[in-house]
Parts: C-alpha cells; structure tokens; sequence
C-alpha cells in the first residue's frame, strides 16, 4: 500500500470517527507477558472500547485485572500483543502529549518551582515564554496553587503536589487525560475535595478523561460511565452508563450525591460485578 494510500485512509478514518464523536477506539486488544521463568500471561484479553468525545470513564475492578496495562497502552508506552488502538484517526504507536497522564505519585521535578513544573511540558512542545507563563498562570489558579507557584514540590503537601500533576497535564492542552489512581494514596478529606475539584474542571474544559480507580464510590461520583473489568485474563465485563446529576457549582448538592438512592443502587450493581467474577475463579 502506497504512503499516499494510507494518508487518504487515515483522513478518511479521522473525519469518520470526528463526525461520530469518538476519540479513541480500542479494538480486540490483547496483552501478553512472559514471566521470568518463562510462563506466558494473559494480562488483557479481547478490548473493544470507544471512548467517546467529552467522556469520563472510570475503570474499576480487582488488584491484576490489567487496568493500568489498559491505561498504558493507550498512553502508547506498552504496544499491544494484538489488536489496536486508534486515536483521533491515526493508530498510536508511542507516547504523545495529545495524551496527558496523570501518574499515583506526582513525578514534579524537585528543583523547580511549581510554575516552573506546570511551564516543563510546555517548554518541551517550544511554546513560546510569554505563553507559557500565562497558561501557568492560568491553571495554577485554576486548581487553586496561584500562592504556591513560587514553592517547591517538596513543601507542599501531597495534595498539592497531585493538583501540581494536574495543572502541568491541563496546561499542555492534551486531547485525552489519562489518571492511574491519582487519588490512592491521599487521606479520605483531600480525596474528596480533589474529586470536586477534578470534576469542576471537566465540566467546565469538557476534556476527555480515562480515569483508573480501585474505589467504586469515586468510580461513580466522577464518571460519566463505569467499566467493569475481569480478572485473569482482563476483560470488559460491563460498561455502565452514569445518569446522576450533579451540580459543581453547588455543594451542598455535591455532598448528597453519595447518598442518592441512585448512586446506593449502582454501588451495589458494580461491586457485586466485580466479586462475582472472582468468586467464580
């Protein structure tokens, strides 16, 4: 096939799955390892999935399920086994900063400031300084650091530095962002106020959000929709739609989303998805 050829077929791919508003389209991947003494595993088996444009998906199940496998492929930092993934049109077949990733453990760089963390990714696609410094400017207020942008990573606290994390993602415009658990390893009150923060944000920028989470009750208060996945080998076991509404801008609305009789009803449909799955191991 001509490079002419395939040009034309992948604009002709992009504008279909434009007018479809999709942003990403997994199709029939699987996800293959050798272990150290040989043995092949299984880590992802069969994905078919289409994230649609202003989604936000939250992929929840148990510990070995691949869902960060899932997350770094379309990261483009592991290549499938089989199947692909195509992305705005055009297969992904490495790292791109369409696709911003939003890691546990913020990875800011200790020596700069935290304006200077939010301008490094920037810098990095040669946006100009003036720019640069203004998006900073931008999104560190925008999730609440415009004090702190003089402060290092190290003397903030670990809440500030995910909201750093987040700030630096948002400012390099991806189309897609990727978050595998950013929230874990904070206490219950931070986690809380970031969800609010995260989807105050979403709403208000529409981005794409593919969001990797090992609690149910984040899974359904962020998500537009819940992806179940199995274990052993990893698999779609359900994609649920999220239909509660929620009102950023009011929270005192906000606080009673957890108890709507809604949101009690999906816990219990997608926690009993995932164990019944395991207890059939």
């Amino acid at each position: 096939m001509s490079e002419q050829t395939m040009a034309w077929d992948e604009l002709t791919e992009r504008t279909a799955m434009s007018k479809q508003g999709i942003a990403a389209d997994i199709r029939g991947l699987q996800q293959r390892f050798t272990t150290q003494e040989g043995d092949e595993v299984i880590a992802l088996h069969d994905i078919n999935l289409q994230i649609k444009e202003h989604d936000f998906i939250c992929v929840v199940g148990r510990s070995g399920c691949g869902k960060t496998t899932l997350l770094n492929a379309l990261a483009g930092f592991e290549k499938p086994t089989e199947g692909e993934i195509i992305f705005r049109g055009a297969k992904v077949e490495g790292p791109s900063p369409r696709r911003g990733v939003v890691f546990q453990k913020p990875p800011l760089y200790p020596w700069l400031t935290v304006r200077g963390n939010v301008e490094f990714g920037m810098k990095m696609q040669n946006v100009k300084q003036d720019e640069r410094k203004e998006r900073a400017e931008q999104y560190l207020e925008l999730v609440g650091l415009k004090d702190a942008a003089d402060r290092r990573p190290y003397e903030l606290s670990g809440g500030m530095q995910q909201r750093a994390q987040i700030a630096r993602v948002l400012a390099t415009d991806p189309d897609l962002i990727l978050m595998d658990e950013p929230y874990g390893a904070l206490d219950a009150l931070t986690r809380e106020r970031l969800q609010n923060e995260l989807l105050r944000i979403w709403e208000d920028h529409k981005n794409t959000v593919f969001f990797i989470t090992h609690s149910v009750d984040e899974a359904i208060f962020l998500a537009t929709r819940v992806i179940v996945m199995s274990a052993h080998p990893g698999t779609i076991k359900m994609d649920i739609p999220i239909d509660i509404p929620r009102d950023t801008a009011n929270q005192e609305d906000m606080e009673k989303v957890r108890s709507d009789p809604r949101f009690v009803e999906l816990r219990e449909r997608i926690t009993e998805a995932i164990y019944e799955q395991d207890d059939q191991q």
